[in-house]
């Protein structure tokens, strides 16, 4: 895996973690343009630590809620930090079964299928069309809804999906505040990434002698630094409703590459 690659495909992750432009779909996009040869278990490990990193820069940016919904599991005074976590919690079932039980069909379109890239991010964008024109509201989150959220980043597994879109563009076709929803998408993947790296270790599919190590940590680093800069960039997005703008995005991107492909 060349360096020059690496550093690219860390700094596309960290911008497009967050910003509703789906990652994977991004990546997989780079990956094309410079014809890499990855195999499909090499390309979805990559993606895998890029999304390790921003998970990080997700925890560096919501350190403090973080650490208020860990506090308030011990305290039994703090009923909502419980109810906080009890959602997060009941967000994660989907895409945890997605994960654990159709591993293998998952990695397949990590290969270089740009046409389903291509209209993936077509529904991205009417996604984020639809999202972008609901009223502001002050609802807050239920346990029902968040397993709904749940199921939008279990189907945002697939690359050209956006996670962040699917899920903070759900919650607020729900009804629900938007800068809560932001707030709950980008915490809510956070035990998800850490739970299939942890996986990835004890099936050993991390540590092979056939991977580079060196590509995969400048890739990291710079996921890192780069998610940082966006997951703040994009509360401020969802909050002025400029997800239009993305939606836009998504479909020049998609048109351009399905043709591309195509031809």
């Amino acid at each position: 895996m060349d360096y020059l690659i690496a550093l690219i495909l860390g700094i596309v992750q960290g911008l497009t973690e967050f910003l509703p432009v789906s990652s994977s779909g991004h990546l997989e996009i780079v990956k094309g343009i410079f014809s890499t040869d990855f195999e499909a278990k090499e390309s979805l490990l990559m993606t895998v630590v890029l999304h390790f990193a921003t998970a990080l820069s997700t925890i560096f940016i919501f350190r403090k809620d973080i650490f208020e919904i860990i506090s308030g599991l011990f305290s039994k005074y703090s009923g909502d930090q419980r109810s906080f976590s009890l959602k997060i919690i009941v967000s994660m079932v989907p895409a945890g079964l997605v994960g654990i039980f159709f591993n293998d069909i998952i990695e397949t379109f990590f290969d270089g299928q740009l046409i389903l890239v291509g209209f993936m991010l077509i529904i991205t964008g009417i996604l984020l069309f639809f999202a972008d024109r609901a009223k502001p509201t002050s609802n807050v989150i239920s346990i029902p809804q968040s397993f709904l959220i749940g199921i939008s980043q279990a189907i945002a597994i697939l690359p050209g999906i956006s996670r962040s879109g699917a899920t903070i563009a759900t919650s607020v076709i729900l009804g629900l505040d938007k800068t809560s929803s932001a707030k709950f998408s980008f915490l809510m993947v956070v035990p998800l990434i850490f739970g299939k790296v942890a996986k990835d270790l004890l099936d050993g599919n991390i540590l092979s002698e056939t991977i580079n190590i060196g590509p995969l940590i400048l890739g990291f680093i710079a996921a890192f630094f780069t998610g940082l800069l966006a997951c703040k960039w994009m509360i401020g997005i969802v909050k002025s409703s400029k997800l239009k703008y993305f939606s836009y995005y998504c479909f020049i991107i998609a048109a351009i590459t399905i043709t591309l492909e195509l031809s």
